[in-house]
Formats: structure tokens, C-alpha cells, sequence
């Protein structure tokens, strides 16, 4: 395999809104600003779509579903044929488009590169499924022959979020596609441009118009009118839980429409005594820097086994000092920007309120160089589950370590959260492992391990994490309805 070539500048080719297979300027005329985080300068200005706009994607997008249609017509079998050709089109421009990603968002291009194959791989796997969401004969009482369809939905809203633009449009697109629903998707305000350009390769893979539309903006604005569009027949939002409140709120008040809901966590890993201390070092370092700390389902709570606590503060510090912070581009880099300016000062005043409230702050909780929103990985040990670095969605790369005394414990502060979106565990004892995946109040839960996602595995949330499942045949009966068929059968002739 050659190997990735980054392109520091790459030409943006697409900023306009994308309806109907073709993109077009905002109805109102109005434009923003997409930001390079590493600099703070602005990419390109980028077409503001608000309802106007939402209003004649959803047009479109009930054209492409409606009964009769090409795209409602179309075997199962091309659909899968139209979804494995787009994960071709995403490895085939990965270079562009992992470059693209690094510029709007502002994360390692390694990484970049990384999330272009998960995606076409997700893509792949919903194309294996697209001939295979299957309903079944059911054996009803009496002289009765019933059976079940399982039909798409219709017109599906999804609302993304910046941290991995295109991998989560995958994750949206995938099993909504699969199923043969049509789909108004709006990307974050801050990483608009990979989404736009993934619409290029939808066209060219061949999807009928309609199918995907592609309108970027503000939540406010185009987010809120698609939650709230009478025409939208479910909604798929990836954010904060603040805001998925929102989002359920609009459904309930407009057409009581389907909701599928991944929010915020502050997730624990449990670090027990009988560890290898280095791996688990390494495994908590990661669950909470990688991406920047950006990652819902990071590992922001570290729980560790009180007889271990003072080494495993130290060789975490030293994992901390040692991560490489800088220009995206560099191969040797490991950690980039945030993703702006927002995001940069919400994670210092959190460092300050760890100080405020009697964390020791071991290392980082400060800016790193001189432009762009760079932060220094941030080691805070002293913490307790009272704190607010303890209990608040923080988003960063800011690592907390919490002293526990057994399983118990361990357990009873893992679930004091309104959260429960994931969790891990590091111990060579398979009871305590076991004990502990059981009892926690978690969606994913890792075993020596941590953040070991894969297309066939189902992920969400309990709680305040959000409702429904993305990844695997879960994901599908969150694009799915269920359609009951009952036949009498005659008597037999005498």
C-alpha cells in the first residue's frame, strides 16, 4: 500500500449546500466561516443553510422515498452494490480527504487516514446488510398466516458533530442507506467541508437524487428545523446531552418523529491493583488523549486501586510529558489543535476550576506554542468524585485520577454519574472483571482495553448517554419500521 501523502493546502472543491444531487447557494444568501484550528485563520467561507434550505432538502428527500420511486424500488442487492461502490470512492480519495479533515478539524493526518478506513469500512459492513434486514413468519393462533416487513422509515434527519466528521456521517449514513431510507444531513458548523465533499462521491457512486442531502449551518437554525420539520420522519442527533434534550423536545412538539440520541459521557476506567501497571498506564493515557480528549466515550475518569496510585500517577505524568503536541502534518505528531477557539477556552477554565477546587495539578493545564488552539495533555491527580473536572463533560485532553479503595467502591463511583455511555477495566482477574461489567451503568464496557470500537459492535448509551444504538444489526432497527401482515387462510373445500 502506498503510503498516505498529505496535502498541507488542499483545494476546496465544494462549500456550497447540497440538495437533490446538486449543491446550490442558501436560500437566504448568507455565508460563514470555517476555521483552521491550527492557526486560527479562516479556510473558506461555506454556504449557511437554515429552514429555507432544510425545507427543500426534506422536499427532496420525500421525492426519493416515496412509494414507487427509483431509490424505494431498487433491490436490496443494488443498494448494498451503491454503498460498497461509495466505501471504494472514500478509500480511493482518502489522501484528499483525510487532508481536508486535518485543516477544518485539526487531529493528527495519521489519524485523519485512520478515520477515512473505519469509514469506508462501516460502509462496507451496511452494504453486506443492505439484502438481509429481514422480517419473519410468526406462527399466530388460529387459521392465520402472519408475517412481518421490515420498511424504511422515510425521511431521516442527522446532525453530526465535528469531532469525527466523517466517520460519524458513516455511522449515520450507513444503516439508514442500507435500509432504503433518504436522508437530510446536517455536518457541525466547525467541520463542514469533508461532509460536503463525501456528497461529490455520493453522486458519483451513483445514488438517485434526492437520497442524501447535504445541508450545512448552524444547530440553531438548520439543526433545530430539521428536529422539528413535520416532513422529517426521524431524527439522529450526535452532540451534547443539552442539547439532545432539545432535539427530543422539538420531535415531541412537532410529529412525534423517531429519535436516536448518542450524548456526553464521563466515562470510567477502573484500574485495579493486580494490573501490569505499564499497560495500564498506556490503555488510560490513550482513553482519554487520543483525539484530543475530543471523544464521547473517553475514558475522563481514571479510577485507580489506592496501593497503586502514587506509581500510576507518576508514569502517567511522564506519558504526559512525553506525547507530542504540534503540527498536525508531522508524522511524529500525536496530538493537534482543538478544534477552536470555544472548545480551547472552555477546556483552560476547567483546569482552573480543578485547581480551585483542591486538584494537584500534575502536569500540562496550559497552551502549547504561541497560535492556533493548542493545549498541553493535562494530568490532575487528587481528584474527587465531587469535583466538577469529576463530573463534567470536559472534552479535552485533561486525564482525572480518582483513588479507590475495592470493587465495591470502585462500582458505587463508576455509577455516581447522570451519564453511562462507557467504561473499562484493567486486571488480570477474570471474577473482578466480569463483576464489574455486570454492575456498571455503561453502553460499552472494555476489558483490558479501552475504546475498542468495530463496525459489528453496537454503540450507545444509558442514561443521560443518550437512547438507541449505532454500529451493528442494532443500528438497523433504528432505520426500521415493522410492518405486521396478517392473512386469514380459507377453509379447506369439503
Amino acid at each position: 500500500m502506498a503510503p498516505p501523502k498529505p496535502t498541507r493546502e488542499p483545494e476546496i472543491k465544494f462549500t456550497q449546500i447540497f440538495i437533490n444531487n446538486e449543491f446550490c447557494d442558501s436560500v437566504s444568501g448568507k455565508v460563514f466561516p470555517t476555521i483552521n484550528p491550527c492557526t486560527g485563520d479562516k479556510i473558506s467561507d461555506v454556504q449557511e443553510g437554515d429552514k429555507a434550505d432544510v425545507d427543500k432538502a426534506v422536499k427532496a428527500a420525500k421525492a426519493a422515498v416515496k412509494r414507487g420511486s427509483p431509490w424505494r424500488r431498487m433491490d436490496a442487492s443494488k443498494r448494498g452494490k451503491l454503498l460498497s461502490k461509495f466505501a471504494e470512492l472514500l478509500e480511493r480519495d482518502k489522501d484528499y480527504l483525510a487532508s481536508l479533515e486535518t485543516i477544518d478539524n485539526g487531529k493528527p493526518y495519521t489519524d485523519s487516514v485512520d478515520d477515512i478506513h473505519a469509514s469506508s469500512d462501516v460502509m462496507r459492513y451496511y452494504a453486506g446488510w443492505a439484502d438481509k434486514n429481514s422480517g419473519k413468519t410468526i406462527p399466530s393462533d388460529g387459521d392465520l398466516f402472519t408475517f412481518t416487513r421490515h420498511e424504511p422509515i422515510g425521511v431521516c434527519g442527522q446532525i453530526i458533530p465535528w469531532n469525527y466528521p466523517v466517520m460519524m456521517m458513516a455511522w449515520k449514513l450507513g444503516p439508514a442507506l442500507a435500509c432504503g431510507n433518504s436522508v437530510v444531513l446536517k455536518p457541525a458548523e466547525q467541520t463542514p467541508l469533508s461532509a460536503l465533499y463525501c456528497a461529490s462521491l455520493l453522486k458519483e457512486a451513483g445514488f438517485p437524487a434526492g437520497v442524501v442531502n447535504i445541508v450545512p449551518g448552524y444547530g440553531p437554525t438548520a439543526g433545530a428545523a430539521i428536529a422539528e420539520h413535520m416532513q422529517v420522519d426521524k431524527v439522529a442527533f450526535t452532540g451534547s446531552t443539552e442539547v439532545g434534550k432539545l432535539v427530543m423536545q422539538a420531535a415531541g412538539r412537532s410529529n412525534l418523529k423517531r429519535v436516536s440520541l448518542e450524548l456526553g459521557g464521563k466515562s470510567p476506567l477502573i484500574i485495579f491493583a493486580d494490573s501490569d501497571i505499564d499497560a495500564a498506564v498506556y490503555w488510560a493515557h490513550a482513553g482519554i488523549m487520543n483525539n484530543h480528549g475530543q471523544n464521547c466515550c473517553a475514558g475522563s475518569r481514571t479510577l485507580v486501586e489506592e496501593s497503586i496510585y502514587d506509581e500510576f500517577v507518576e508514569k502517567s505524568k511522564q506519558m504526559a510529558e512525553f506525547r507530542s503536541v504540534g503540527d498536525p502534518f508531522e508524522e511524529s505528531t500525536q496530538q493537534g489543535p482543538q478544534v477552536d477557539e470555544e472548545q480551547f477556552n472552555k477546556i483552560l477554565s476547567y483546569v482552573e476550576a480543578g485547581k480551585v477546587e483542591g486538584a494537584k495539578l500534575e502536569f500540562g493545564g496550559e497552551r502549547h506554542g504561541d497560535k492556533g488552539y493548542f493545549v498541553k495533555p493535562t494530568v490532575f491527580s487528587n481528584v474527587t468524585n465531587e469535583m466538577r473536572i469529576a463530573r463534567e463533560e470536559i472534552f479535552g485532553p485533561v486525564q482525572t485520577i480518582i483513588k479507590f479503595k475495592d470493587l465495591d467502591d470502585a462500582i458505587g463511583k463508576a455509577n455516581s454519574t447522570p451519564y453511562g455511555l462507557a467504561a473499562g477495566v484493567i486486571t488480570k482477574d477474570i471474577n473482578k472483571a466480569m463483576m464489574f461489567a455486570q454492575n456498571v451503568d455503561a453502553g460499552s464496557v472494555w476489558i483490558n482495553c479501552y475504546d475498542m470500537i468495530t463496525p459489528q459492535t453496537p454503540f450507545g448509551g444509558f442514561k443521560q448517554s443518550g437512547q438507541g444504538r449505532e454500529l451493528g444489526e442494532y443500528a438497523l432497527k433504528e432505520y426500521t419500521e415493522v410492518k405486521t401482515v396478517t392473512m386469514m387462510i380459507p377453509e379447506k373445500n369439503s
